[in-house]
């Protein structure tokens, strides 16, 4: 029997430690690309930039993130005068 059709111990071993060294590393890139991104958001929002590495925190982090985000008072806005809600239909002529 021809054993060149199987694939040998070490270069299973190989291809599924590549393969795992090169997931982490995706996923260690994108993890600092949204930490980057969550930082700019909060500190264009008047939050601290440090908020951001809730982010860290698997599952959870992403969803506090969000929700301060949402439902939080933005210091960067504070302090400006609120626009009144105007309705897209135009006042009547007499």
């Amino acid at each position: 029997m021809d054993n060149t059709q199987y694939i040998n111990a070490n270069q299973a071993a190989a291809f599924a430690g590549s393969f795992i060294m090169f997931f982490w590393l995706v996923a260690l890139a994108l993890t600092v690309l949204f930490i980057w991104f969550y930082w700019r958001i909060f500190s264009k929002a008047g939050f601290s930039g440090a908020l951001a590495l809730l982010n860290l925190v698997p599952m959870v982090g992403p969803l506090i993130c969000i929700l301060i985000l949402a439902f939080g008072e933005w210091p960067a806005l504070q302090g400006r005068p609120s626009t009144p809600v105007q309705s897209g239909y135009a006042p009547p002529t007499t």
